[in-house]
């Protein structure tokens, strides 16, 4: 079984730009999400995912992703997925051994940014720099799949 374990802040202050290694625009789609699972399509310039993930909430759920023709993605989402899409930049930046994923949302979600770790277990300790705000994991409004129900300009 494949567990992602992310923990999601808000951003304290803009700082981390200057330790952005590289950048990717991602537009997503979800094809359902109810209270058990989330079904997505994710592109980017040149790759795509479907995405499969559990609807708990907090540090740790089920996670399956699998790569996928860029053009079916876009079909997908153009003709199946429900909108509004998700419309995002995601910056990486390296911090010790970790990688943090900076996702700073346009169209609807536009002037939110979340910053995502990626952890190898639960217990994992990793150094929170001092651009991270306000921890969100638990809060279910910043999960992408309920941003597409309930955009962040409607908040």
């Amino acid at each position: 079984m494949a567990i992602e374990i992310e923990h999601k802040f808000l951003l304290a202050n803009d700082s981390w730009r200057a330790l952005v290694t590289h950048s990717e625009n991602y537009q997503q789609g979800y094809l359902s999400s109810n209270s058990l699972t989330s079904i997505r399509v994710r592109l980017a310039a040149d790759k795509a995912w479907l995405n499969l993930k559990s609807a708990t909430i907090g540090t740790q759920r089920d996670e399956y992703e699998y790569p996928i023709p860029i053009t079916d993605a876009s079909e997908i989402i153009t003709n199946l997925c429900q909108p509004p899409l998700i419309e995002k930049t995601r910056h990486f930046v390296n911090i010790q051994q970790h990688i943090w994923e900076i996702d700073e949302f346009w169209g609807e979600n536009a002037g939110l940014i979340v910053a995502e770790i990626e952890l190898s277990h639960v217990n994992e300790k990793f150094l929170q720099p001092s651009w991270l705000g306000l921890e969100v994991t638990g809060d279910i409004r910043y999960y992408n799949n309920q941003l597409c129900q309930q955009p962040y300009t409607t908040w």
